[in-house]
This record gives C-alpha cells, sequence and structure tokens, in this order.
C-alpha cells in the first residue's frame, strides 16, 4: 500500500503547533513579550495584503514598546523586525503567530484563523495555539483492510506512519476469499494497536470497508476514543483525498466534545464544583484542583492582577504596561499548568454563566 505525502499542485497548509511548542511558548516569562495573531490565506509564501496585515500589527507593536521603556525594549525591538522579515517571507497556513521577547523569537503557522491583534505582556498569547490544538487535535489513524493494517499519526493535515509502532501487520497472500476477515488477525492490529495507544494516547479514526471495521469495532478492546470512521476502499488513497475525510470525523468529535463538557458542567454544578466568570475563575484555579475549563471562543478580557496574584480586576486601558491584554490567555495557562484540560465552545453557550465556566476535581 502507497501512503502519498507530496502535497498537490494547491499548497497543503502547513500542519498546526505542536503540544510541545505550546508548552515551550508557554513556558517563557519575561517582559516585553510580544505577540502577533493575524489571519492568513494558506500558501507557499505569504501574499501581499496578508503581509500589510503583519507589517501594520508589527508597526503598532513597535510604537508600544518605544512608547515605554523597559529593560529589553531595544533588543526585543530588533529581534521583532528580523522575525516578521522571516515571517513574510515564508509559507503560511489559516493565521500565524509571531512570538518575540529577549529570550525567543518564534513563528508557528496555525490550521484556525484568529483574530487580529498585538499582544505585549509578561508572557505570550497562547490562547489561539491551545484552540488550535483543540481544532485539530494529534490522532492516529488505522487504514484496516481483510490482509493488511497500516497505522499513521496525525497533526493538523500531515500524516506519517510512527517509528516502532509494530506496523504495518500484513497477513501472507492467499487466494481471495468473501468471508468475514480473520478474527486472529483482527486481535493481532488490537494488541499492537493497544501498545501504541498506551503509549502514545489520542483519539483514533479507522480507515476501511464498513464490513472490516465493523467486524473491528466487535472485537476492539481499544476504541473508547475513537474518533469516528471513513468508510470506503481508501486504504490506498493519496493524502489529498484522505484527510479533508479524516478533518470531518474530526470535527463532529470536537462538537461532541464540546457536548461532553457542557454536561460535565451540569454534573458538576449539583454538586457545587463550578464557578462562573473570569475573576472567580482565576481565583479557584489558583486555589483549588482545576478539572475543566470552557471558554467561549471570541472572549477577550483585558484585566490587572493584584499584588498577590489572587484577583483579577477588569481594565479599559488595554495598552498600559501593568494590564494583561487578555486574562483569558493568562487563565488558559494556569488551568492547564495545573493539570486541568480545555474546551472551547461555541459563542452563546456560556451566556448564562459569564461566557467562562471553570469546573473542579
Amino acid at each position: 500500500m502507497t501512503i502519498v505525502s507530496r502535497p498537490s499542485r494547491p499548497a497543503r497548509e502547513p500542519a498546526g503547533p505542536s503540544p510541545d511548542a505550546v508548552v515551550m511558548l508557554q513556558s517563557v516569562r519575561s517582559y516585553p513579550s510580544v505577540s502577533l495573531l493575524a489571519s492568513t490565506t494558506p500558501g507557499r509564501r505569504m501574499s501581499g495584503a496578508d503581509a500589510r496585515t503583519v507589517s501594520r500589527l508589527a508597526a503598532e507593536a513597535t510604537e508600544r514598546l518605544r512608547a515605554e521603556s523597559s529593560e529589553h525594549g531595544d533588543e526585543v525591538l530588533r529581534a521583532l523586525d528580523s522575525t516578521v522579515s522571516r515571517a513574510l517571507a515564508g509559507p503560511t497556513g489559516r493565521a500565524i503567530g509571531i512570538f518575540v521577547n529577549a529570550h525567543m523569537r518564534e513563528i508557528v503557522r496555525l490550521p484556525v484563523p484568529v483574530t487580529d491583534r498585538v499582544v505585549i505582556d509578561p508572557t505570550f498569547a497562547t490562547r489561539d495555539l491551545v484552540r488550535g490544538l483543540h481544532r485539530t487535535p494529534r490522532h492516529v489513524v488505522l487504514l484496516l483492510t481483510e490482509r493488511e493494517a497500516r497505522l499513521l499519526d496525525g497533526s493538523g493535515d500531515r500524516l506519517s506512519a510512527p517509528a516502532r509502532s509494530g506496523f504495518p501487520i500484513v497477513v501472507p497472500q492467499t487466494p481471495a476469499r468473501r468471508s468475514p476477515p480473520a478474527v486472529d488477525f483482527l486481535r493481532q492490529v488490537d494488541r499492537a494497536l493497544a501498545t501504541y495507544l498506551r503509549l502514545h494516547p489520542a483519539p483514533l479514526v479507522l480507515v476501511g470497508t464498513e464490513r472490516t471495521l465493523s467486524e473491528f469495532e466487535r472485537i476492539s478492546r481499544n476504541t473508547a476514543r475513537l474518533a469516528g470512521t471513513v468508510t470506503g476502499s481508501l486504504t490506498q488513497a493519496p493524502l489529498t483525498d484522505l484527510v479533508p475525510r479524516i478533518r470531518l470525523v474530526l470535527e463532529r468529535y470536537l462538537l461532541s466534545r464540546q457536548d461532553e463538557a457542557l454536561q460535565l458542567i451540569d454534573h458538576r454544578r449539583s454538586r457545587n464544583k463550578v464557578v462562573d466568570g473570569i475573576p472567580s475563575a482565576w481565583l479557584a484555579a489558583r486555589a483549588e484542583r482545576p478539572e475543566m475549563l470552557a471558554v467561549e471562543e471570541s472572549l477577550v478580557y483585558p484585566a490587572r492582577i493584584s499584588d498577590d496574584g489572587d484577583f483579577l480586576f477588569p481594565a479599559p486601558d488595554v495598552d498600559h504596561p501593568e494590564v494583561i491584554d487578555d486574562a483569558v490567555d493568562e487563565l488558559i495557562e494556569l488551568v492547564i499548568q495545573r493539570g486541568g484540560w480545555v474546551a472551547f465552545v461555541a459563542d452563546g453557550r456560556l451566556s448564562e454563566h459569564e461566557r467562562v465556566v471553570l469546573t473542579l476535581r
């Protein structure tokens, strides 16, 4: 079986941020940390219109930095100029993030559009990176026929065969039969899949004919995180045909995760384990054990943080150096650092709860 990994004529947009990249950006604290975020058109090189948008954001950041007097201001200005120049000459996804401070110069292509903005804070604005991970989660794809099983590891639109996975598994060639797939073969596949998922947990997508997948699902012990199936004779299809169908499966799966988050909120509320609103969620995330943070996708909350770090106060003067441009980013990072998980939900789904809900363990 051949898995085609070469892009088709239209440029395949770059894969989204990796979890390691997000953790790295979240771990750095240094003022000023500049984040430029802009929606772009996917391509091998940034378009003129997108370049003008990024340049405008860079000019805004430069003006704000020059108006402040900070220890690393001049160094960050030089780094910002060189990093933006590199971004303008490079490929684009559906959005781009440029992250610069005295220690880092990072460019991240995002698989989801963003609100164009400049953020200058002690930390980088990583909410859209987390949202990108949420929208295009790492996933595992099992391509299955009656005689062959292959495994691919996916991130964004990128699929590749992992090393040391126990796959592919191939049954020696014999005359074709119309009987159901051999159970022994499927059990062997399931054992190898169990080993891989135990070491690399992720949502699972199955690809194959309806009969083969039905038989595999009947005997498998590893479908607890089954995101869905792609049925048809597609195990030899090029990625340009396979990836869009897998993306649809993942989108449906993520919608079910949104519903799961809302159900969890209802369940925890009956036990008085729910906190509404950013200020209350911030304090609870610091003082208690956060479980899940649900946030409406477009929410932005400029704020000041109290000297002891426990309290947030809304702030209208966003450009002031003491104001956190978006406390939602800070809250997301805090919840993740303390072992919780994040669910982004459609605007309006949390309108009765101040657009943010934190559940507690």
